[in-house]
């Protein structure tokens, strides 16, 4: 007897990854399912007890939609309460809003999982030629704006931000991502003098972040990473929460410095 895998439980309670507003009526889940299946070779399986069973509530339910071992879950049409909150708080005039919400996130599924939600929220943008929002990074995405690429085409960079800003310290300009928080991850900042060019900061964090999206896990304050590939070490001076875009994080300052002569050696 074929024994079926079962599918995790829908998170109720987590924050969204993304939120799609929609300039046409919301997709039918089958609608979702073909496309999906013919941009990524599928089978997607959706799974969805209301829309099963034709109920009324169909399209406001949770559904668990899994491609392979990974899973994601969604809701096709907010009701029209909470799309009005979405909509007042993004300033846009989307009637119909969906979003599209991560399972468990390990170290081992993190990058695969955070690729199928942007697959999802991409295939809902696109068959409603709505918008997407990145709720962790507030980027805006257009059907036109997705970078879309296969499972060994993963790019760490089209998740995540480096922003910059003032810093509180007087004569100081603050770097720090967004998009960490989507690997399960603490997001990293670094201060530096005003003034300097900020380029290769914005570069260095970049790829610091990826190097810690490979890693895993946030290395602990105090700890010293050497990260020959970049031909960095890279040191963690502390930990704190901030809410650098109004919505709250965990940030952990680093600093980093070149690395010569044998530390570059493996």
């Amino acid at each position: 007897m074929k024994i079926r895998r079962k599918l995790p439980k829908p998170p109720r309670a987590r924050r969204p990854l993304y939120v799609i507003g929609y300039s046409s009526p919301p997709p039918d889940l089958s609608d979702l399912r073909a496309w999906f299946d013919l941009e990524y070779g599928g089978p997607l399986k959706l799974k969805d007890d209301a829309w099963e069973a034709g109920t009324a509530d169909a399209r406001s339910s949770l559904v668990l939609a899994a491609h392979g071992p990974w899973s994601v879950a969604f809701q096709i049409s907010l009701t029209s309460s909470e799309a009005d909150e979405w909509s007042a708080l993004l300033g846009w005039r989307h009637r119909g809003v969906a979003h599209v919400i991560p399972t468990t996130i390990t170290p081992h599924n993190a990058s695969d999982l955070v690729l199928h939600a942007a697959r999802l929220a991409r295939g809902l943008t696109l068959l409603t030629d709505g918008t997407a929002h990145d709720v962790i990074t507030h980027a805006y995405l257009n059907p036109s704006d997705w970078q879309d690429r296969p499972l060994d085409g993963f790019r760490v960079s089209d998740h995540i931000t480096v922003e910059h800003a003032d810093a509180a310290v007087p004569n100081r300009d603050w770097f720090y991502t967004l998009g960490l928080a989507k690997f399960g991850l603490d997001e990293i900042e670094t201060v530096r003098p005003l003034g300097l060019p900020s380029r290769p900061v914005q570069e260095s964090l970049a790829g610091i972040a990826d190097e810690i999206v490979r890693l895993g896990h946030s290395p602990k304050v105090g700890a010293t990473v050497l990260m020959r590939g970049l031909g960095l070490s890279v040191q963690v001076l502390r930990h704190r929460t901030a809410s650098p875009s109004g919505t709250t994080c965990t940030l952990r300052e680093i600093t980093w410095r070149e690395l010569t002569g044998e530390n570059l050696e493996p």
